[in-house]
């Protein structure tokens, strides 16, 4: 249930979502974790266990930094943090029910997020630009060329080489992959990586600049329009990417309002706040709230 206090900005937000003529999201982690991609507590400890208790790892975050002695033990965890937080759908619906509120809007949608969450909801792909990667690619670790290589079969035989029984969800029991499964550039011969924005060996692969180029195409094709830059779990480890230009064109662009809906990180220049709606609750709950108003 939403707090009082919040009612208001949750009637404006609705009136800001039907006079919007486009919408162009920009999403950050909050949004994946309100729809339950949490990296502890359960999820955590049902998939990682035995390195916690070998490691003293306490989050899927901190183990993926972990200095492991051997690529065999390196992609036991990756294999199963890239299926569980790429390959699973999100245990809410929370992506599907946003999708439902702006799918007969024109929009795009731009993200830090590399889970791929809004594919699978339904957004269309061409509306999408995932500007630090997807867990579902992987890349040359040095990288000697700049393609990427969809790592999903690769990745379920990885995982189920860990289990003892076949059923991939019946628990894994060893800490590593064989030899024949870790993945090495056929080029240059050095290892794979995760196609994730880590340091400067990350690729921009053609799919990346194709995306980049629809969705600076797309802002200016639409800016004399009714565009609603719809902020959602955004913070401030990379702000230059969404939150720092959706204030930026806010500020510009005669019609265009800015909706920020976090648990924090609400803060907005005091330029735009005639045309701002900051939120500071829940995003779930206050997508489910407006999508239920909207069915």
């Amino acid at each position: 249930m939403l707090l009082l206090y919040n009612t208001n900005k949750i009637e404006q937000l609705q009136q800001a979502l039907k006079q919007a003529e486009v919408i162009v999201i920009g999403a950050g982690a909050g949004l994946s974790s309100a729809a339950g991609y949490n990296y502890t507590g359960e999820r955590f400890q049902k998939w990682f266990k035995d390195f916690e208790n070998k490691y003293h790892i306490k989050d899927m975050y901190t183990g993926g930094f972990y200095p492991y002695t051997t690529l065999n033990e390196y992609w036991a965890y990756w294999s199963r943090y890239i299926y569980i937080n790429r390959y699973v759908d999100a245990p809410k619906s929370l992506y599907n029910t946003l999708y439902n509120i702006i799918k007969n809007k024109d929009y795009f949608v731009i993200t830090t997020n590399v889970d791929h969450c809004f594919q699978k909801a339904g957004f269309d792909k061409k509306r999408l630009f995932y500007t630090q990667g997807d867990y579902g690619l992987l890349q040359c670790s040095v990288p000697c060329h700049t393609h990427t290589y969809d790592n999903k079969e690769m990745i379920l035989k990885m995982l189920e080489s860990q289990c003892y029984q076949k059923e991939i969800d019946s628990g894994i029991n060893k800490m590593f992959v064989p030899d024949e499964l870790i993945p090495y550039c056929k080029i240059c011969g050095k290892p794979m990586s995760m196609n994730l924005r880590a340091d400067d060996t990350f690729v921009q692969d053609s799919g990346w600049y194709q995306s980049l180029e629809r969705y600076q195409t797309f802002l200016k094709n639409h800016k004399n329009k009714n565009v609603l830059f719809l902020e959602l779990g955004v913070g401030y480890n990379t702000p230059s990417i969404i939150k720092y230009p959706f204030w930026k064109m806010t500020n510009e662009w005669k019609k265009a309002k800015y909706v920020c809906i976090n648990q924090s990180d609400t803060l907005i220049p005091k330029q735009i706040q005639k045309k701002a709606i900051c939120i500071n609750d829940d995003i779930e709950t206050v997508i489910n709230q407006i999508g239920g108003t909207n069915e």
